[in-house]
């Protein structure tokens, strides 16, 4: 039997084709949206500790053996911090923390040499003018928390709004607004709010129950969250429990269906305590940075404040007011690579949860903060923070199936949209992962010569804020087809043409 030349290259052609095995369809178009976050999602905090000056969390590495260190008012008008933190809106700033419990607002320009009966600490009317023009120049919204100690208080112990309505008043006479505001910073741990002796759950929820009263009388706008529990890791949280030195309240006696419905649910969450504050006793490690025991740990927390919140305010928003590596200022390793797989599994699996927002403590302060205090020199979180908003949108796509074992994958469609999809990968073992994305895409690799070091790289390059004010070494790199994810690395990719419908 004979075949002419062309069915011979027909045959051929087939053959070939039968061969050829498809290319792995990486299944990012069908993705189907599970939720949606706030397009403030990834915010921060500036503890109220730092607008008025005060003892914060003393940084590791100096002398002595005090937990705290004094620092003066942060400069919030450095053009570095504004232009660093502008290049994270749309966010949340929140002005609070454990201080403002007993911060009073002055009632003019100069403070006075001490701060009233009942109250620790003086924000000053031009501090908090700075706070106002921070949020505008960096493009963020401000959410607060008010006075709970005795000086806000009557005779009796019951909460009264003087200072917080001469505050608010100010807020607004200077052309600002406070976005939201809890009533006491984590009311749980209420010998922190500095309450009369002998106050009870049934106590916090009459002043709760004032407060809400007053905030939307006197600003409708503001939103109200509650009640801003704290919630801790284990074995963390359990000790804590066990602490006599701290009184606490169960966070399920704070808030109850029967008292005014908040608008936001809030909580805060810290995987442990730092080693201020005993956590090198249980065994905290940057060793044990990327085990699933620690980056889990947040999991169980947020299944408690869901059913918290739909027991007291069904379909309230949920939103994580406060975190970061460890309560107490974080560990040796909170500014160092080693916790930026924390960071962005956190806000991973936060948004996959139901949690809308997500405020880090802090900007600048303590080794926990996204930057240097001294010259606000970017940290290894503030980049992974940076290619967050950049390619992290707010709908939250299901989970991909090629994601296993070490390699941890969070996707979210892209901010501009468009069908395209934007990929966040944590690759917590040793051994290089292939990345099976067909079709055009970018990527922004994150490495660092060691889970210690206090710089990362991008693509192999040093990324910067450089003196004009722009940035340099964020420059994406194309992903080909032998692309992979090396060990102990993160990386941000951007598939703008994946074609997924949930992404228009």
């Amino acid at each position: 039997m004979t075949f002419s030349r062309q069915a011979i290259l027909a045959l051929a052609t087939l053959l070939a084709g039968c061969a050829t095995i498809p290319q792995q369809d990486d299944g990012l178009s069908s993705l189907n949206a599970v939720g949606s976050v706030d397009e403030r999602f990834l915010s921060y905090n500036v503890e109220m500790v730092e607008l008025t000056g005060g003892r914060f969390w003393r940084p590791y590495g100096g002398s002595g053996t005090d937990r705290y260190e004094y620092r003066p008012p942060i400069d919030l008008s450095d053009p570095k911090l504004r232009r660093l933190a502008a290049a994270l809106a749309p966010a949340y700033v929140r002005y609070s923390g454990t201080w403002a419990n007993a911060t009073w607002f002055a009632d003019g320009e100069a403070a006075p040499e001490k701060a009233p009966d009942g109250f620790d600490t003086i924000l000053t009317q031009g501090q908090w003018r700075g706070a106002v023009d921070f949020a505008k120049a960096s493009g963020a919204r401000i959410v607060t928390s008010f006075a709970t100690s005795g000086g806000a208080r009557d005779r009796d112990g019951v909460w009264q709004a003087d200072t917080a309505a001469r505050w608010l008043a100010f807020t607004k006479q200077i052309g600002g607004s406070i976005a939201a505001a809890e009533f006491a910073n984590e009311p749980n741990m209420i010998s922190l709010t500095k309450p009369p002796k002998g106050y009870t759950a049934a106590d916090y929820r009459r002043d709760y129950t004032r407060f809400a009263a007053w905030l939307r009388s006197a600003s409708p706008e503001t939103l109200l969250l509650a009640p801003g529990a704290a919630e801790l890791g284990e074995p963390t949280r359990t000790l804590s429990r066990q602490n006599r030195t701290i009184e606490q309240i169960e966070p399920e006696d704070l808030l109850t269906a029967e008292l005014p419905r908040p608008d936001v649910f809030s909580f805060h969450f810290y995987p442990g305590g730092s080693e201020r504050c005993g956590g090198k006793m249980l065994g905290h490690s940057a060793e044990k940075a990327l085990l699933p025991a620690w980056l889990d740990s947040i999991d169980p927390a947020i299944a408690r404040m869901t059913a918290l919140r739909d027991r007291a305010a069904p379909g309230a928003p949920l939103w994580d007011t406060e975190t970061g590596e460890a309560a107490c200022g974080g560990n040796p390793w909170a500014s160092a690579f080693a916790d930026s797989f924390r960071f962005v599994d956190t806000l991973g699996r936060s948004a996959r949860q139901g949690v809308r927002v997500v405020m880090h403590n802090t900007l600048a302060a303590s080794d926990y903060a996204l930057l240097e205090e001294h010259g606000y020199d970017p940290r290894p979180n503030y980049w992974a923070a940076l290619l967050w908003k950049r390619t992290m949108g707010t709908t939250v796509l299901a989970p991909l199936d090629w994601a296993s074992g070490d390699l941890r994958i969070y996707a979210h469609c892209l901010p501009t949209g468009k069908g395209g999809v934007g990929l966040a990968l944590l690759n917590l073992g040793d051994s290089a992962r292939t990345i099976p994305i067909r079709g055009e895409a970018r990527i922004w690799t994150i490495t660092a010569s060691s889970l210690e070091s206090r710089s990362v790289s991008i693509n192999g390059r040093q990324p910067a804020l450089g003196d004009d004010g722009d940035f340099t070494g964020l420059e994406a790199a194309p992903l080909t087809a032998d692309s992979s994810l090396p060990g102990k690395a993160i990386a941000f990719i951007a598939v703008a043409k994946a074609g997924n419908r949930n992404c228009r």
